[in-house]
């Protein structure tokens, strides 16, 4: 087992990575062991099955091209995946790699078995020393080096760090009106006096925080004049007014769309004539408001509400709905 240490320590730790990533997808340990698993496993082993040789390769070689040839087999794995029903994701990618890492490495096993002075790697300062030709090179040599190894692992170090602190997605919140069915079809546009509707109102929170959403349903009568390019709002009732807390939720581009806060949201209009339904969204607060006059906010800077909504200031959804009389 001692002579097959650094293949037999690839394969496990390949499958360590599989299990990291589906029980502790967010650990440092999961982040770091990816890196050398897509960078640095499928080179190396390969080398070795090709070269078990101990003279075949020096160990700087033998270090070079487990990097390059990583950079070449794990696209080429991909480009494979793309004509397959599993396609270029997570899962298919990662059993790829796994599997490509143990067969190899199994291969890489038996080939050094049969070699008669097979390679196995051992950090020595002595034969690194002599790899590098230390004692003949002159001061000047010897400086170049040492910068090119520092530049070696400073470059591998900012990799690292750039792969395990990614910069934040855009930050966005979803903000969403369904029919009663579920479905962006069948809104409830025509209704009687006082008949209830029903619609499906949902928000999902990609801000990478925790935000408390505040939500404002008004009733409108408005015309907008094309001419002048003004908007006119002659009624504006509040409906309703209600607040929701969300965590962060991850955005998965692997899997299905799943909802993260839905509710059924009944309403009716006491009041015939063609009126708009907005749902408008407040993040972390809403502004205040002012005193209504009868119960109609119409002639108050609430009125600026609705007009910033219909300039996408606010977010904001609509509903054209049409009140017949019974």
């Amino acid at each position: 087992m001692k002579k097959y240490w650094d293949l037999i320590t690839i394969i496990a730790l390949s499958l360590l990575l599989d299990f990291l990533i589906f029980y502790y997808p967010e650990s440092l340990a999961r982040k770091a062991l990816g890196l050398a698993f897509v960078l640095f496993f499928p080179g190396y082993v390969f080398i070795t099955a090709l070269f078990p040789k101990k003279k075949e390769l020096d160990n700087l070689e033998r270090l070079a091209l487990s990097f390059g040839l990583s950079i070449a087999i794990v696209p080429l794995i991909g480009l494979g995946l793309n004509y397959t029903p599993w396609g270029i994701r997570l899962i298919p990618i990662l059993v790829s790699l796994t599997v490509f890492n143990a067969i190899v490495g199994i291969i890489a096993i038996y080939r050094r078995a049969k070699a008669r002075e097979p390679w196995i790697p051992w950090i020595d300062i002595e034969k690194l020393k002599e790899e590098l030709e230390w004692d003949k090179a002159s001061k000047l040599d010897k400086a170049l080096t040492v910068i090119l190894i520092i530049a070696i692992f400073s470059s591998i170090a900012t990799l690292a760090y750039v792969i395990t602190h990614p910069k934040p997605g855009e930050k966005f919140t979803e903000f969403y009106i369904l029919g009663p069915n579920g479905k962006a079809a069948d809104y409830p546009t025509e209704l009687k006096v006082g008949e209830e509707g029903r619609v499906i109102l949902g928000i999902a929170n990609h801000e990478y925080r925790n935000v408390t959403y505040y939500v404002e349903v008004w009733l409108v009568n408005l015309t907008y004049d094309f001419e002048t390019n003004t908007t006119h709002i002659y009624n504006m009732y509040l409906m309703d007014r209600f607040n929701v807390n969300l965590p962060h939720k991850p955005i998965d581009i692997e899997g299905n769309w799943t909802p993260q806060w839905e509710t059924n949201y009944t309403f009716s209009i006491d009041k015939p004539g063609k009126w708009q339904l907005w749902f408008l969204l407040f993040k972390d607060g809403e502004p205040p408001l002012p005193e209504p006059i009868n119960g109609d906010y119409a002639q108050t800077n609430a009125t600026q509400r609705i007009l910033d909504a219909i300039d996408g200031k606010i977010l904001s959804l609509k509903l054209n709905i049409e009140v017949r009389k019974i």
